[in-house]
C-alpha cells in the first residue's frame, strides 16, 4: 500500500507542476489587452479639429450660426460624405501666456486611408480659413488610424 501511495503522490505532484506551468498560458489567453484587434471594417483615418470661439483681439465670440455657416461653406464641399460636430468647453494657453477658457467645437471627419493625401490638403485649408475668418491663433488637429464599418 505504501508503494501505491507514493506513486499516487508522485502522479499528483507531476500533475500539479504541469498545471502550474500551463496556468500562465491559460491566463494569458484571457487577457483582453493581449487579444488581437478586430479586423472588421475598413482602414480609415479619423481627424478631429478643435475650433475655439473666443477671439484673441477681444472681439465677439464666434456664434453657433457663424460656425454652422463656416462648416457649410468651408468643410461640407470637401467632405460631402459626412462629418460630426460636437459642442465643447475647452482651454488653452494663448501666445501671450494667458489660459483662455472658451466654448469650442469639435469637428470629426472619417475618410479612407487611401484618401489621406488629398484630404490632408483640404483639412489644412479648413484650418487656415477658420483662423483667418475669426482671428484665431490656431485650430488644433488630431489624426488617428482606425477601422470603420458602416
Amino acid at each position: 500500500m505504501n508503494v501505491h501511495f507514493t506513486r499516487n503522490r508522485s502522479a499528483l505532484a507531476v500533475a500539479g507542476l504541469l498545471l502550474a506551468a500551463a496556468a500562465p498560458t491559460a491566463y494569458a489567453s484571457l487577457d483582453t489587452e493581449a487579444a488581437p484587434a478586430p479586423t472588421r471594417g475598413t482602414p480609415y483615418i479619423e481627424t478631429q479639429l478643435f475650433f475655439g470661439t473666443e477671439r484673441p483681439d477681444g472681439g465677439p465670440a464666434v456664434t453657433e450660426r457663424q460656425f454652422a455657416a463656416f462648416v457649410d461653406k468651408e468643410v461640407t464641399p470637401g467632405f460631402p460624405d459626412g462629418l460630426t460636430v460636437q459642442d465643447g468647453r475647452g482651454q488653452w494657453r494663448d501666445a501671450n501666456g494667458r489660459v483662455e477658457k472658451e466654448r469650442s467645437y469639435e469637428l470629426i471627419l472619417l475618410y479612407p486611408v487611401s484618401a489621406a493625401g488629398a484630404n490632408d490638403r483640404r483639412i489644412e485649408e479648413v484650418r487656415r480659413a477658420y483662423e483667418k475668418a475669426f482671428g484665431q491663433e490656431a485650430v488644433a488637429r488630431v489624426d488617428d488610424r482606425t477601422r470603420v464599418d458602416f
